[in-house]
Order: C-alpha cells, then structure tokens, then sequence
C-alpha cells in the first residue's frame, strides 16, 4: 500500500472505495492512515465543490465521487481489496482540491 492508492474500506455508509493520502513514511511505518471516502455509485451528476471525480483510469470501475472535505483515520488492517491508483495527472489537482476544501489555501 502506497499513497494514492485507491483501497475498499468499510465507512459508516458502507464498503466503498478509499483513497490513501498520507504521506508514504507514514504509510509504510505507521499502523493508521488517512484517507478519502469516494462513492461506490456511478456519479450521476457533477461534482459538488467539496468533491472530485476519479473513473476507470484511476482503476475504479466507473466515474466515482470522492469527498475532499473530510480524512477518515483508518487501521491498514481495515483496508482490504487494492482497486488501482490516482493517475499521476490528478495528483496535483486532487491536492488543489483538498487545500481548499480544508481551507489550506488560505494560510
């Protein structure tokens, strides 16, 4: 497991897909990482401005809804069933989204 890495986890709302944002020293040593919840639905509509879409190049089997508004701290041992990686490409832009959704941005 590795920084943006997409991960099944079962949140509150179910088994859904995660993405894995913490930094990589903290994902090979640590017991606990962060990540993003994203929808296991097929986006039907837009993102909203809290939410960024990962699809089929990020290994997800359609477009999918990630919410950037909030990190879950979750134990590896919880994530199971590898789904694929954020392309290279969406990286940047996935952290944009996250600095303004938390407000980093303003800092």
């Amino acid at each position: 497991m590795k920084q943006w890495d997409i991960i099944t986890w079962t949140f509150p709302e179910g088994e859904q897909p995660a993405v894995v944002v913490s930094h990589p020293a903290r994902v090979l040593a640590k017991p606990v990482v962060n990540v993003l919840l994203c929808s296991s639905k097929r986006a039907s509509r837009e993102p909203e401005i809290h939410e960024f879409i990962l699809d089929e190049a990020d290994g997800l089997d359609w477009p999918t809804l990630c919410k950037c508004d909030l990190l879950y701290d979750v134990e590896k041992k919880e994530l199971s069933r590898p789904r694929g990686s954020v392309t290279p490409e969406r990286r940047r832009r996935l952290v944009e989204k996250l600095n303004a959704c938390l407000g980093w941005a303003a800092v």
